[in-house]
């Protein structure tokens, strides 16, 4: 009887995202098994269970998911498996947590490849604010622009020290080079767009974060792009299926063009079934986090 494809879902959090599980069914794994409420000391057994019981053909068709919120535990338990297996023990692993690695690097790709074909410019070039910069997406689109050489600044809607925080412990981790800013209202907006180049809009569904008349000021402004698919869009005129369409009330930034939710998503859809095959496909195990998928979204765009 052949070997059926099995991929272990190890998640921190109560219950696993139903998105993650219908993206890993139709990448063609045969079983899903959901883990919840995992722990970083768990990683280890775990792994262990999932290898050991399976011959050097089943191991071909075994993956692990980590997903949860926290993209720093979701490297830490990646990391977790590596000393877990045994060659020729070795299974494939892909971490995304709450997809905020696809969705970060789907974004990234998308803004840079506006910025080239437009601009001519890279992103090594510019300044970036990440607007809903402390959360997973936020983060995880920090740390890629940042890695890339853009000037990377993580933007609070609340607080400047939770925001410092998040980019000095991010900085530590990958060797980026962050900074934190605040951006509780319209003015706080526009003196921080005053000198950008990039806008990264990775806030809350359904937040609107640039509204006309913010936008209306900017006279730097180059790309923006936009994960929000809720209503309304988190960027004013940025409608879901625009790439690289002027913005209209970005009047003082005449070449500005924005990159929509449903934009940004198509390629991010496609990027995370990608990886996912390719855990069946690699005749080795591979390893992916957000490094990995910003440089196989790149590919895509």
């Amino acid at each position: 009887m052949p070997k059926r494809s099995i991929l272990h879902m190890f998640d921190p959090m109560p219950n696993n995202s139903p998105f993650d599980i219908n993206m890993a069914l139709d990448a063609g794994f045969d079983v899903l098994m959901p883990y919840s409420n995992v722990k970083l000391e768990n990683i280890q057994n775990l792994t262990q269970d999932a290898i050991f019981s399976r011959s050097p053909s089943g191991i071909k068709k075994t993956g692990i998911f980590i997903g949860g919120r926290d993209i720093g535990l979701a490297i830490d338990m990646l990391q977790a498996t590596k000393p877990a297996m045994v060659p020729p023990f070795e299974v494939s692993v892909f971490a995304d947590p709450s997809g905020a690695y696809t969705t970060a690097a789907a974004l990234v790709a998308c803004v840079e490849k506006a910025l080239k074909e437009v601009h001519g410019k890279a992103l090594t070039d510019c300044k970036a604010l990440v607007f809903g910069g402390t959360g997973p997406v936020g983060i995880a689109t920090g740390i890629i622009a940042s890695l890339q050489g853009a000037n990377t600044v993580l933007v609070d809607h609340l607080s400047v020290d939770t925001a410092n925080d998040a980019a000095k412990q991010y900085n530590r981790r990958f060797s980026a080079s962050m900074t934190g800013a605040v951006a509780r209202t319209d003015a706080d907006k526009i003196a921080l767009l005053a000198d950008a180049d990039i806008v990264f809009c990775t806030a809350k569904a359904g937040i609107r974060v640039l509204n006309a008349a913010v936008l209306a000021q900017t006279e730097q402004l180059k790309v923006a792009g936009d994960v929000n698919a809720v209503p309304p869009a988190g960027i004013e005129g940025v409608d879901a299926n625009d790439m690289a369409v002027p913005m209209i009330h970005a009047t003082r930034s005449p070449k500005a063009v924005g990159v929509g939710a449903l934009a940004v998503g198509n390629v991010k859809y496609q990027l995370q079934r990608e990886l996912l095959k390719s855990m069946l496909q690699s005749d080795k195990p591979v390893i992916i986090d957000f490094r990995e998928a910003f440089s196989k979204a790149r590919g895509l765009v």
